[in-house]
């Protein structure tokens, strides 16, 4: 069901991109600013679920992570479609939810289920700074980015809610 919700929210997001002209025009500098600092911002969540895949044997974790990086791969497709967005501007600053390189690292060292935690953790969080980020532009005059700005909060908080029940099973 989540997979289907997720690719729903791509379709429906790639298609409007794609089929009406004034969503493809007006990007305000908040719109652009915010796909910029966005695009790094998911590049890491899929960095991290990258790391699941070769650090843990646990299946929730592993369909998590699918489903995270199925979600974000073309929301960072769409964003660097978008005129004036220049690739990974900010890629070098801590935004909210960043992983920080110590925290990466540690990620990168622990397996199964200490690793599960630490994926976990830093995911809910991760997820709460993209979640402040769409905040930030939910408003926009430009159909493409608030569509955009509720899909990622309404994913991202269903995501939060099981990482959290899985937190509890451990």
């Amino acid at each position: 069901m989540k997979r289907f919700l997720v690719a729903a929210i791509s379709l429906i997001l790639l298609s409007g991109c794609a089929t009406a002209e004034e969503a493809n025009s007006g990007f305000s500098p908040s719109d652009i600013n915010f796909a910029e600092m966005m695009i790094p911002h998911h590049e890491q969540a899929i960095e991290m679920a990258d790391i699941a895949f070769k650090n843990t044997k646990n299946s929730e974790v592993l369909q998590l992570a699918q489903e995270i990086k199925d979600a974000q791969e073309p929301e960072i497709n769409l964003m660097k479609s978008w005129p004036g967005v220049m690739e990974s501007t900010h890629a070098g600053h801590m935004m909210d939810g960043m992983l920080s390189e110590d925290e990466l690292g540690a990620l990168r060292e622990a397996r199964d289920a200490e690793f599960d935690r630490l994926f976990l953790q830093g995911m809910i969080k991760h997820h709460q700074g993209a979640i402040e980020m769409a905040m930030d532009v939910k408003d926009s005059k430009n159909k493409v980015v608030a569509d955009l700005s509720a899909a990622i909060i309404k994913q991202q908080e269903i995501e939060i809610a099981a990482m959290n029940e899985l937190l509890l099973k451990r």
